[in-house]
Parts: C-alpha cells; structure tokens; sequence
C-alpha cells in the first residue's frame, strides 16, 4: 500500500509539473487553487478536475437536458433544437479550442464552461426576466441566473451542503455573462471573496458585471457568446422564423453566414488577437460585426412574435406557481412539492439562512420547462393527471 501511493504521488506532481512546464506565464496553475475549507486528501486529480467531476454528477447539471435555450416550446415537436445542456457542451468545446492553443488550464476552462448556467430557469432569458419580477416583487432583490448558479453550487446542491468548489472556478461561474459585449477582456487578478460577496449584494439592486479573476474565465465568458450566435440563427432557420438571406450583409461578410464559419472566424480571430497576452480580444472589426449580429439575433429571433406570444402564458404560469408555493410555504402544505421534492432533501442550515421567497426562488430555478408545466396543469387543473 506504501508504495501504491509513493508512485501515486510522484506520477501526480510528475504530471503537474509537466502540465505548469507547458502553460502559459499567464496562466492559471493548479498550485494556485484554493477552497474555502481546505481539503487535506491526496487525489490523482488536479483541483479543477476535481470541481468539474463534481459539477457534472449534480442534479442541477443533469436538468439542463430539460430546459430549452431559446425556442422554449420546440422541446415540444422538435428534439434537435438546442437546449441549455448543448449549450453548455458547446461552451466548453469552444472555450477549451481557444484555451488549448492559448496554453492556458484546460481543467479550469472546462469546470466553469460546464457549470456557468446551473441556475438558469426554464424557458430561457425570458424565464429569468419573468422569475425576477416575482423575486423584486417579494422583496427579495433581482434575480440573476449566473449568481444562482453560484448559490446552487454554494448552498443547494449536495443536500444543501454545497460542492466546497475553488475560488477560480465559483468566480468564473459568477462572472460569466455572455450578454456583455467585450472586445477586449482583462482579468481582475487581485479579485477576492469579500469582492464577490459585494458584487452579489450589488446585483440585488441592479445590473452590472465583474471582470473575472482568470484568464480561463475571461474565456469562457467570449466563448458563451461564440457558442450561441451562430447556432441561434440555425435553430430559428430550422423553426421557419428565419431566412437565411434576411443575415445583416456587412456582419456576414466579415463572419460567416453559417454557424461552422461564424464559430471558425470567431474562434480564429480571438486566438489570434489573444495570444501570449494578459487579456483575450477581438479586432474591432470582428467585434463590431459581433456586435451588429448581436442586435440583429434580439431583433429577429429572441423578440420573435412566435416566441413573444408564448411569453405572456409563461408570465401568468409563474406568477400563479410563485404564489402557490409561498402559500404553501406559509400554510405548512408539507404535501406540496416544494417540501418533497426540495426542501426535505436540504440541510437545516439552508432552511434555516433562507427565507419563504428565497426558498421559492431557488426551487423555481431548479425547474425544468416539463416539470413547470406539469406543476402548473396539476394546480389549475387538478386531478387531470389521473383521469
């Protein structure tokens, strides 16, 4: 046995040195992880290894299956159409094609690729609006996905325990937000915890972003958006919302009108502009035809009026579920869902540290659009299920 782990130790700092030998002077080593309580245990796996196992074997992970991107009622009809599982398949392909020839910790990159969107809600951007009227109507403060994600990692997942994930990766998961517009993104080395307890106090009140703390980060922050401009349009070509040749023509010229070439211009473009420096960019003339097919995919796809009708059911549907649930809470209802199938499976700290609407919050989030509608049919229409 002594000298099972002997060799076990000497491979793991073998391959750790080989591996820190080969990154970049920009880098994030593994040597530089850290967890708010310190875990002594040797492992044969780095420390980001380590978290993204962790994130992939949660149940937050295994429901982004069921929760749509953007088209939230194709999962309907149409099993090909992207949903948040792919998306964040396909954040983590691109960032780790730019991380690798970056030279930057792939481990990293990956974690925080794979679970930057576990506190999405269902039915996609529109969910997340539609769940922060509720959350700022009760009192609770805005609701953000990217910093449910964090509290799901923190404080729901694992029985309510958490993951104890490292910095580098809670922050990246933070400080992901692909809606921003960055043509060039430098990280905020001397980053903090008390700096990200402040930045989640802030998003309470309003919207505004932090830079994240690692390279690995700022790169899968650009990726999140490289991975779903282009696959956006083909999903709504796919739907019939869109024609191809209706594509903003200066954007495509310079990107590509198809998802294979606007990920090979996009993915090429900021590996070239990034190379061996502290930041990762695009030129400007990339990011200013980014930025056109960006407002082009809000015009025409996200506020599509075949979407938008479907909007104003799921505004009522959460309202009235948001509502049900409080009651619930506060009747003591311990038959209602919210109680079996979410709170009696969490730890008395989190029961204790939350209160009603914060409870109701995070259940909502955990969601998939399948288990909402079913939710919603079983209270406004009870005993359907049965007949």
């Amino acid at each position: 046995m002594h000298n099972k782990e002997h060799f076990l130790d000497n491979l793991y700092k073998e391959t750790n040195l080989h591996e820190e030998e080969y990154l970049s002077r920009y880098a994030t080593k593994n040597t530089e992880a850290y967890r708010k309580v310190d875990e002594h245990e040797k492992r044969l796996r780095g420390p980001f290894a380590i978290d993204r196992d962790r994130i992939i074997y949660t149940g937050a992970y295994r429901r982004y299956q069921g929760k749509t991107q953007v088209v939230y009622f194709s999962n309907l009809f149409d099993e090909e159409m992207s949903n948040r599982s792919l998306h964040t398949t396909y954040v983590a392909q691109v960032s780790r094609s730019i991380g690798k020839l970056l030279r930057l910790n792939l481990d990293l990159i990956e974690a925080i690729a794979l679970g930057h969107d576990l506190g999405h809600p269902p039915f996609g951007h529109d969910g997340e609006e539609l769940l922060n009227e509720c959350c700022v109507k009760h009192g609770i403060g805005r609701f953000h996905h990217n910093i449910e994600s964090l509290f799901i990692i923190d404080h729901i997942t694992n029985h309510g325990k958490g993951l104890n994930l490292t910095f580098q990766v809670r922050d990246g998961i933070v400080s992901h937000d692909g809606e921003v517009h960055d043509e060039q993104l430098h990280p905020k080395r001397d980053k903090t915890e008390k700096d990200l307890e402040e930045f989640i106090e802030t998003m309470k009140t309003d919207d505004t972003t932090s830079p994240p703390a690692t390279l690995e980060a700022c790169i899968v922050r650009i990726s999140d958006t490289i991975a779903y401009i282009g696959q956006d349009i083909e999903d709504a070509i796919r739907m019939g919302f869109l024609n191809r040749e209706e594509l903003p023509k200066d954007a495509i010229h310079k990107l590509g009108s198809t998802n294979d070439e606007i990920l090979s211009t996009l993915i090429t473009n900021v590996i070239y502009n990034s190379f061996d420096k502290d930041y990762v960019a695009f030129d400007k003339e990339t990011s200013d035809a980014l930025y056109e097919l960006k407002r082009f995919n809000y015009k025409k796809i996200y506020n599509h009026p075949c979407i938008k009708k479907e909007k104003i059911t799921i505004q009522r549907g959460m309202k009235i579920l948001f509502d049900k649930y409080m009651s619930d809470l506060e009747k003591k209802h311990t038959d209602s869902k919210i109680f079996n199938h979410f709170l009696n499976h969490k730890s008395n700290q989190y029961i204790k540290d939350t209160n009603d609407a914060e409870k109701v919050r995070d259940f909502i989030a955990t969601m998939t659009d399948r288990y909402f509608n079913q939710e919603l049919e079983d209270y406004i229409l009870p005993g359907r299920a049965s007949e």
